[in-house]
């Protein structure tokens, strides 16, 4: 399974799934769970005042190169972002950074 499969192009955009695994000693996407259909997410940050959903903006925001903000799941690791971009180039880098 690819990355541009995990994407759905919506107005504006698109949405990529994430599950994110907070408090990792590494950070950036880590592959696909083909189960759950996410692309797999590690980020330093705790998982404690939003500090995990900010360093996950941050971080595709700079992948990506479009703004970005999380749509669905605030308080839990499997989250929604929301990408203001052409859903293409959103694959291609994130597949390049995996």
């Amino acid at each position: 399974m690819n990355v541009s499969d995990i994407i759905r192009t919506v107005p504006n955009g698109c949405e990529v799934d994430l599950l994110v695994s907070p408090r990792s000693n590494r950070t950036g996407p880590e592959g696909v769970d083909e189960w759950r259909k996410m692309l797999i997410f590690r980020v330093k940050a705790p998982p404690l005042e939003g500090r995990a959903n900010k360093e996950v903006v941050s971080l595709m925001n700079d992948i990506t190169g479009f703004k970005c903000e999380v749509i669905r799941g605030m308080t839990s690791r499997q989250k929604t972002v929301f990408v203001r971009g052409d859903p293409k180039m959103v694959a291609e880098r994130l597949e390049s950074k995996e």
